[in-house]
């Protein structure tokens, strides 16, 4: 277990704007960082980090918390893992707490987990062997110097060798204690009836681990040397729990800082294309790693850029591919420029034939807009035929309609249109073909999907509180107390007693106070836990406010916290409109007194509501406990009238206040 002091440290050090930001392209917005979600899809930022508060929301999902509570939610990472990889990406050794583990702990692994475990030990021995053993130096290490690859890039790829030996790595790892069950799980191992001892799936390979994007190893990729062996040259993980090839990309975890740095992503195929370029100097690429390029993928690229450019081979199979992959990206917002290198040429071979300014410029003054690519490659072979020419600017505007932005869609189109001397009104009424056979494809698809899925029953609940305005009003109020807790919790306010002596009092206090005066019963769960919380600080003479609470590990509670501590407005940046609106608490100690007596006089109406049900139990069985509700409901209507003589909203400040002051 980590020790507590570590875990302290880790939450002392970490910054949330550059945890998040390897993930997320944040931009300045006044105080606090905005970016898309990367939890749902969206076209207008609404994810907030506060660089301030160190925590972050996402008001497209409601999601919210800290730098950790983030690596556990994108990276599906448990709450030790979070630590460790923060820990690390800090410098901060970790601090292991000797207190005896239960047998059950230890032994509550579960089957990720040791997914994750075996990718690691195998990525380890990989290396090993490439490194000290005769046959992986001789033979593996040996290739990788025939490619010109250096010692530091080798290991910044962590590229390894798998022996000759059919089972060299499964005897290792069962040595280890790995069962034969999670070995080929993992598709590292292959158990066959004819030989029960189990067979290297990589065997006599060059290894390509792929990484997440947080740089925890998912699978393998691997190249057979021998030219004379008919077997794939290839060899891909299987797909497993932890590894799904349309969810990756390669070199993403040693490329991101590089992408986000420059605003721009270089998109290629293979392995070797990513590991050249950055030997090269040029660090922002990634690979689909031979397969077509998916929606996934394109929004993992989307966090870090909308700018790609496509690097592909200049043979027919790249072209089809750049193709599919242009309309793709369109579909995603994104702004594509393509690039096929010359007829016997990939992005490796290149980059390993010229310096790296020379690549570099390369790419920047042979990239082409779609527009000019498509029409390049669909026009070679027209010559004067207008019916192959109507539909080479056919397949153009098709491209042109995946495009999502409205304005962007029309810049395009007068592009084609100056390109080809075509009128624009002819070219719109194209994209309105090509967007209904779109609208039409997606629809039947949507449709065939609908018919096979199973029948959903759905139950919904009744929402109580919006059935009930007298319980509405009091769960609000009650809500808007706990957040100034946590919001305001260690400001001192002035007050008065009833001899017109001044004394001082936190906001916690003051509230705390209302709530056992009323004798209050929390009607939300988590106000109830977080109450708790600041008494127990009381009585240890802290004051619990919202930053206590921001690391607890509890879902409920963190989002509660990150709504109070992140309101809805800062989603805006009114400064930047010369609007100056009052920021919400500027008036605490007024807006504190008022919604205590405000949330008084909503739960005394809540009471009363409550008590007169109950009179229907007593009418006919109990006479005395029927009088005693009666009289209590006298008491309580009486006290909502004197609070009704003293409670008036100020337009002026936007509060309730007490009007006797």
């Amino acid at each position: 277990m980590i020790s507590k002091q570590t875990i302290d440290k880790i939450f002392s050090t970490i910054r949330v704007e550059e945890i998040v930001g390897e993930y997320v392209q944040l931009k300045r917005a006044g105080s606090n960082y905005k970016g898309l979600s990367p939890f749902h899809d969206e076209k207008t930022p609404s994810f907030v980090v506060s660089a301030s508060k160190q925590i972050w929301k996402d008001f497209s999902t409601g999601k919210g918390g800290t730098a950790i509570s983030f690596l556990m939610e994108i990276e599906n990472f448990t709450y030790p893992e979070a630590l460790r990889h923060a820990a690390k990406k800090y410098g901060i050794e970790i601090e292991e707490d000797q207190r005896e583990i239960s047998e059950e702990a230890k032994h509550a692994q579960t089957e990720k987990d040791l997914l994750y475990k075996i990718h690691e030990v195998a990525n380890n021995y990989f290396q090993e062997i490439l490194w000290n053993d005769e046959d992986g130096r001789s033979i593996g290490l040996s290739y990788f110097k025939e490619r010109e690859l250096k010692d530091d890039i080798i290991k910044k790829f962590q590229l390894g060798y798998s022996p000759e030996k059919k089972n060299a790595f499964t005897a290792y790892a069962l040595e280890k204690g790995y069962s034969k069950e999670i070995l080929e799980k993992s598709g590292l191992s292959i158990f066959p009836e004819n030989a029960p001892a189990g067979v290297d799936r990589f065997r006599e390979r060059v290894i390509f681990p792929i990484h997440s994007f947080s740089g925890r190893v998912l699978g393998f990729g691997a190249r057979i040397l021998k030219s004379n062996v008919k077997t794939a040259k290839y060899l891909n993980s299987p797909e497993t729990e932890i590894y799904h090839k349309s969810n990756v990309l390669y070199g993403l975890n040693q490329s991101k800082q590089a992408i986000s740095r420059k605003n721009a992503c270089l998109l290629v195929e293979g392995y070797m294309d990513v590991i050249s370029l950055h030997m090269s100097g040029i660090e922002n690429v990634v690979a689909s790693s031979g397969t077509s390029l998916t929606t996934e993928q394109i929004k993992l690229i989307k966090r870090l850029t909308e700018n790609v450019t496509i690097l592909f081979d200049g043979d027919n199979a790249g072209i089809k591919a750049s193709f599919r992959s242009i309309d793709m990206l369109l579909t995603e917002g994104m702004n594509i420029r393509v690039l096929l290198f010359p007829d016997g040429d990939d992005p490796d071979s290149f980059a390993r034939k010229h310096p790296q300014e020379y690549v570099e410029k390369y790419i920047e003054n042979e990239a082409m807009d779609f527009i000019d690519f498509k029409a390049e490659i669909l026009l070679r072979d027209v010559e004067n035929d207008p019916i192959k020419k109507a539909e080479a600017i056919r397949d153009i505007v098709k491209s042109v309609s995946f495009v999502q932005n409205a304005l962007k869609r029309e810049v395009y189109l007068k592009e084609v249109s100056n390109k080809f001397g075509l009128s624009e009104q002819s070219l719109f009424n194209e994209l309105d073909v090509q967007k209904q056979i779109t609208q039409n494809q997606t629809h039947h698809v949507q449709q065939q999907q609908k018919e096979k899925a199973p029948p959903k029953m759905e139950i919904v609940p009744p929402d109580r509180e919006k059935e009930d305005p007298f319980l509405y009003d009091v769960l609000f109020m009650e809500n808007k107390l706990v957040d100034h807790m946590l919001m305001f919790g260690d400001i001192v306010l002035k007050r008065r007693n009833e001899n017109n002596e001044e004394y001082q009092i936190t906001v916690i206090e003051e509230i705390l106070h209302h709530f056992e005066e009323e004798q209050y019963t929390f009607l939300v769960k988590e106000n109830e836990i977080i109450v708790n919380q600041v008494r127990e600080g009381i009585q240890k003479d802290e004051l619990r406010s919202g930053n206590f609470f921001v690391s607890f590990m509890d879902e409920e509670i963190t989002t509660k916290v990150v709504d109070a501590l992140i309101p809805m407005d800062e989603l805006e940046n009114w400064a930047s409109r010369n609007i100056y609106p009052p920021n919400y608490g500027d008036k605490v100690a007024d807006q504190i007194k008022g919604d205590v007596l405000l949330h008084k006089y909503r739960y005394i109406d809540y009471l009363i509501k409550e008590t007169a049900k109950e009179l229907d139990h007593y009418s006919n069985s109990d006479e005395g406990r029927y009088y005693d509700l009666i009289k209590k409901i006298t008491l309580l209507k009486q006290a909502s009238i004197r609070l009704s003589h003293i409670i008036e909203y100020s337009p002026i400040k936007g509060i309730y206040v007490d009007r006797r002051r």
